[in-house]
């Protein structure tokens, strides 16, 4: 029986011709990929998503008229459906962390493997995030060592009890669990959890668990306590 399955379209932007030719190369090969376009800077990029609307844009960082990550902050406000992964040479911690910050949904290094690339694809595509190890690892150390008088500070957006029940997500209880440790109704618990969400701006139980273990609010294999 024939697959029906939709394939996931692309859409490459690289100002290099031969990077785009081997990505298109690279990924038609593939039966779940459809290349629907390629762009040669973010300005040609934020304009073509209006027309081809991809799923993915697979987006180069430095590049003329408009860069990766202005076309990343655009796209997010234009059309926030299509998601970004970055392919880039850059592994610089600041530029890492901006294009983090910009709403893209993966970041992989050039001189990745194929199949890793394809990986990223395939997790972006299900709605997950996906970063090369190193980049992941230089987030997660940032973010573990941010001065705490600098910048956004979880413990100033949160309230306390916002801070438990962030804490107590992070380590897995259910709202029903949260609501009987805290004596709270679960209606309370979900009103915390979106106020949570939507301060740290993370919407998914996956996110508030990374950002919980990175700001040590809790730590792998201990409890959450109830303060």
């Amino acid at each position: 029986m024939k697959n029906c399955k939709r394939k996931v379209s692309l859409l490459l932007v690289d100002d290099h011709p031969v990077v785009r030719s081997g990505l298109r190369t690279c990924l038609s090969k593939r039966d779940r990929f459809e290349v629907v376009g390629e762009a040669a800077n973010g300005k040609e990029a934020v304009c073509l998503v209006g027309d081809l609307s991809p799923d993915i844009v697979l987006m180069d960082l430095c590049m003329p008229q408009m860069d990766g990550l202005e076309a990343t902050l655009q796209l997010r406000k234009q059309a926030p459906r299509v998601k970004v992964l970055i392919l880039s040479v850059n592994n610089n911690k600041e530029s890492i962390l901006q294009v983090v910050r910009s709403g893209a949904k993966g970041y992989v290094l050039k001189d990745a493997p194929p199949e890793e690339l394809v990986q990223a694809i395939d997790c972006v595509a299900r709605g997950e995030t996906y970063f090369s190890s190193n980049v992941a690892r230089m987030v997660l150390n940032h973010c573990a060592t941010e001065d705490p008088n600098g910048g956004p500070d979880h413990k100033r957006q949160l309230t306390d009890r916002e801070m438990q029940v962030l804490a107590m997500i992070a380590d897995g209880q259910t709202n029903k669990e949260i609501a009987t440790r805290l004596n709270i109704s679960v209606r309370t618990v979900e009103a915390h959890r979106e106020h949570v969400m939507r301060k740290l701006d993370i919407h998914s139980v996956v996110g508030l668990t990374r950002y919980a273990i990175a700001h040590r609010i809790i730590r792998l294999n201990e409890p959450a306590d109830v303060l």
